[in-house]
């Protein structure tokens, strides 16, 4: 893992569905990158293919939050994402560190429980019908 540069957009809007078709997730994922928010994962064998990235700023309410991990769909339930959670956490300096995810995304909740993340409440109106729960994750 190591930290993504603006050589890197291209292939970041790649690999993000999201971002094939929405600018305002690209323009996200260009200030993540400018700001030296963005982290990206990498091919073992070949360095220059990303799997993933994560994003880690402080947006929530001051504190340490992971807004975004997205994994290529080629590279999914290969430990990707668990990967850049992980690094994600060992960069937060704070005793807390958030993260959210919509309630229809169990692969996601399945890795944050695994990673020892706990629910801290949830937002409705965001996306309609998909409340997005908040987790977090107390270290010592």
């Amino acid at each position: 893992m190591r930290l993504a540069r603006q050589a890197d957009l291209d292939a970041l809007f790649d690999l993000d569905v999201i971002a094939q078709r929405e600018e305002n997730r690209r323009e996200f994922i260009a200030h993540a990158v400018a700001c030296s928010q963005c982290w990206v994962a990498m091919d073992a064998d070949d360095t220059a293919l990303l799997l993933g990235y994560g994003v880690l700023d402080n947006s929530f309410f001051g504190q340490e939050f992971i807004p975004l991990i997205v994994v290529r769909d080629s590279a999914r339930c290969r430990g990707v994402g668990a990967a850049l959670l992980r690094g994600l956490e060992s960069r937060a300096l704070g005793v807390k560190l958030f993260t959210s995810t919509n309630a229809s995304n169990l692969p996601m909740q399945a890795l944050l429980e695994k990673c020892g993340f706990i629910g801290s409440g949830q937002v409705e109106n965001l996306d309609e019908g998909d409340p997005e729960l908040v987790f977090v994750k107390i270290r010592s």
